[in-house]
């Protein structure tokens, strides 16, 4: 007889949905952990349950090696979390006893709701979705200090590590150029962290979007106009602490910036 994983799932969820409310950091993984991302996306749909804030949004990440041949993940954006970062820089909450992480990332909206029945996509068809796409940066952050450690898996249980967005500005020329050649750099209190272009990421950021199209679909989630998809860490994942400064640049054209506080 296979084991029942229903109260090992709901605990999980229930953990990590309790300890984003109330701030707190979780020192251990909750449970068992995720044999499969099958598993660990049943822990978020069950979190995802529990919680009333809007989905505004969805990561998407890489997952270096593959598992069983999946090399992204995905995780939810709410919309509280979702900051204009265009102009001033703004201040975005951390688990400081926790994870914490800093991305630069390009950050594509949807322009139309995609057909749920339709489950596959081309390049072409992906790209089409979007309607603007923007620079910005991506805060990974968990109570549970482990969650990149231990695989990915774990990430997709606790939201995919998401718990901030900063939108920058539009990238200009973006419907013309190819963002996979521009450059980007992340720096973290004026010093350069890394640096390196969206070519070196899987089939780049529409790529991304193309994943997530298909992956909800399966998943039997709806997406909606005006979602954003923040579609990968560029120059990595780079730790930040509170009290940090975060700059991201893009094609020395463009740049957002933020500081770090604690949650």
């Amino acid at each position: 007889m296979q084991p029942d994983t229903t109260d090992n799932i709901g605990h999980i969820a229930r953990t990590f949905v309790e300890a984003r409310r109330n701030g707190d950091a979780v020192p251990e993984f909750p449970g068992d952990v995720p044999a499969t991302l099958g598993e660990g996306y049943k822990v978020q749909d069950a979190a995802l349950l529990l919680v009333e804030g809007v989905v505004a949004g969805w990561k998407v990440g890489r997952i270096n090696p593959p598992i069983d041949g999946v090399d992204r993940l995905t995780g939810p954006i709410f919309a509280s979390q979702i900051v204009d970062g265009e102009d001033e820089p703004v201040a975005m909450p951390v688990f400081a006893q926790g994870f914490a992480a800093a991305e630069a990332e390009f950050l594509l909206r949807i322009g139309s709701a995609p057909d749920p029945s339709k489950t596959q996509y081309t390049m072409a068809e992906a790209r089409a979705m979007v309607d603007a796409v923007h620079v910005g940066i991506e805060i990974a952050s968990s109570p549970f200090p482990g969650i990149n450690a231990l695989g990915a898996t774990v990430t997709v249980s606790d939201f995919g590590n998401n718990n901030g967005l900063v939108i920058g500005p539009d990238a200009d020329g973006w419907r013309d150029g190819d963002i996979n050649a521009w450059p980007v750099e992340l720096w973290i209190n004026d010093v350069r962290i890394g640096a390196a272009t969206s070519a070196t990421m899987l089939d780049g950021p529409f790529g991304a979007v193309r994943y997530l199209l298909e992956h909800m679909a399966a998943r039997g989630i709806a997406l909606s106009s005006g979602q954003w998809v923040s579609t990968g860490a560029v120059t990595g994942v780079h730790p930040v602490a509170v009290g940090d400064r975060v700059e991201a640049r893009f094609d020395e054209r463009f740049a957002v910036h933020c500081t770090i506080k604690a949650r």
